[in-house]
């Protein structure tokens, strides 16, 4: 057999050839393991700060609400907030604004559930974070142009609307549930250069979630991935953001979200009735398969150029309120808030 062997010069080629991958590979993995830590003590290093100065300000008191003793439970408020753009300015939006428009949507719900209650309890509310909270930086050419705020000064203000939202929410009802997701726009980075769920969206939320600890009516989930399902009753609904259906040319991929929900109810993800996106800024309901509903939210931004320029369209500044049915487990009305 000795003779039939191959002589140990004939692999020196490849032998320094696999050498130089292993090397190549053990020096890309050391580098990718040392901004993957940079990105993460960023991270934890905001969010740290973040949360020593959110405790040094003080918290949110928030009064006890008033019980509903009525039986049955009556219908749940369900409140789809999405793609408030913190931080971008128009000659119609700033931080300001953006702030007013979701105070103007805090007490449009409490208004509209009040009306509800004259025909049945709302004891329960459930808030969907929608993402793109944050304007974000560098995620378009041309973005600085329409930024009036750093990523930090977005953070700050982002956690402290939402704070402020889901404090309000917590007066007016016996029990508050947030499901959160993050968008596109709060990345660190270019687009793939760090781990998704490193996001501003999700750092505002975890500042936000621990300022109101001490609300004994709110649960918080909190999203460890690009999607939520939603539980109120005997009603499921899928939260996405929206970014993971791709638009060509500005027109809404009507068709596209519709081909994709219908493939995640198919079985790659858990059972859900509807789903419920942002990303477009459009107000519109699509009817998928199995009497599934895709309800698409618009935001509370206005003026924007881009939309105008390159899209050909603008919208009106609104949010979407639901009232739902969990025993039967539907919608049973839904309301386009508008924000101006």
């Amino acid at each position: 057999m000795g003779e039939n062997r191959k002589p140990l010069a004939e692999f020196a080629p490849e032998i320094v050839v696999t050498d130089e991958l292993e090397q190549t590979a053990r020096r890309l993995a050391t580098q990718l393991a040392r901004e993957k830590l940079r990105t993460e003590q960023l991270v934890d290093a905001v969010y740290r700060a973040a949360k020593d100065a959110a405790i040094a300000r003080g918290r949110i008191q928030i009064p006890a609400p008033v019980k509903d003793r009525r039986k049955p439970a009556g219908q749940v408020a369900l409140v789809h907030t999405t793609d408030w753009q913190v931080g971008k300015v128009s000659d119609s939006y700033d931080l300001d604004i953006a702030q007013a428009r979701i105070q103007t949507l805090a007490q449009k719900v409490i208004h509209i559930a009040g009306i509800q209650r004259n025909a049945h309890p709302v004891k329960h509310c459930a808030i969907l974070l929608g993402g793109d909270m944050v304007e974000g930086v560098g995620i378009f050419p041309g973005q600085v142009y329409e930024i009036g705020a750093h990523l930090y000064e977005q953070l700050f203000a982002v956690a402290n609307i939402v704070e402020q939202l889901v404090a309000t929410l917590c007066a007016e009802f016996e029990t508050v549930t947030v499901w959160d997701i993050h968008g596109n726009h709060g990345r660190l980075g270019r687009r793939g250069e760090n781990p998704r769920n490193d996001n501003i969206d999700r750092v505002a939320y975890a500042i936000a979630r621990d300022r109101l600890g001490h609300a004994k009516n709110l649960t918080w989930h909190h999203a460890e991935t690009w999607h939520q399902i939603v539980e109120i009753g005997n009603y499921t609904a899928l939260l996405v953001h929206g970014d993971q259906v791709k638009s060509f040319g500005g027109n809404l991929p009507a068709y596209g979200i519709l081909r994709k929900t219908n493939a995640w109810a198919a079985g790659v993800l858990p059972q859900f009735r509807d789903a419920y996106f942002g990303h477009f800024h459009t107000h519109q309901t699509l009817a998928g398969a199995d009497g599934r509903q895709v309800f698409m939210t618009g935001s509370p931004e206005s003026g924007n150029e881009f939309a105008r320029e390159f899209v050909a369209a603008t919208g009106t500044p609104s949010q979407r309120l639901h009232f739902i049915d969990p025993d039967k487990g539907r919608v049973t009305s839904e309301w386009r808030i508008e924000l101006a």
